[in-house]
């Protein structure tokens, strides 16, 4: 006796396809500029200015908080980052995007938005920035 397969939604499997192309594009692209995966979720996420402490970092790029120590302190040897005293509280660190840094997530978003840009150039703008609404609520939802 065979069991059906289980019903996958469309949704759900273009998702995934696009999780896969999303990995191919990055993948070789941080690793030509010697950045992990996950030191590339930092860089982005310190790319957005101010100071992150080690808690925010591991929480938002949902790494334990030993992992995200590691990845910190490659980017931090490798020049892409720097830690600096927290000025309101003395006992804080906070980590910061080092020129290094902003240097890798310039070269690296640049060469994603040629190759993104090349596969959308028969989508007219008004489209393009509806995908970009549709795809920004899909990663940032409302909470209920």
């Amino acid at each position: 006796m065979t069991v059906p397969a289980p019903r996958v939604p469309g949704l759900v499997e273009l998702l995934d396809r696009v999780e896969r192309a999303v990995a191919a594009s990055l993948t070789p692209a941080t690793s030509a500029q010697g950045v992990s995966r996950d030191g590339w979720r930092v860089l982005l996420m310190l790319a957005r200015g101010g100071g992150r402490s080690m808690g925010e970092i591991a929480s938002h790029t949902a790494l334990p908080a030993p992992t995200a120590t590691r990845v910190v302190d490659r980017l931090v040897a490798d020049g892409h980052a720097y830690r600096q005293n927290d000025p309101v509280d003395r006992r804080r660190v906070l980590v910061h995007l080092a020129a290094g840094g902003r240097e890798v997530v310039e070269r690296v978003c640049g060469s994603i938005e040629r190759r993104v840009g090349t596969a959308l150039g028969a989508v007219r703008t008004p489209e393009r920035v509806q995908l970009a609404r549709l795809l920004d609520d899909l990663a940032n939802p409302d909470p209920e």
